[in-house]
């Protein structure tokens, strides 16, 4: 009995998950942007992500320079 009703709430989540992407709703977005790499970061403040992208970006000119 209750792996039927796991089962049926399971169910119940895939077709209301599946409703979203029916209807073409944006994705869960985070502080910067979600599934957006950091390079492509529009935030107003760096997030720590951006900010070690962009230390180890100036790390690899300095040392191609």
């Amino acid at each position: 009995m209750m792996f039927l009703m796991t089962f049926g709430v399971m169910l119940i989540v895939i077709a209301i998950m599946a409703i979203g992407v029916i209807f073409g709703r944006n994705a869960i977005k985070g502080s910067c942007g979600g599934g957006k790499s950091a390079a492509e970061c529009v935030c107003t403040e760096k997030c720590d992500k951006r900010k070690k992208l962009d230390a180890e970006k100036a790390i690899q000119a300095s040392s191609q320079a």
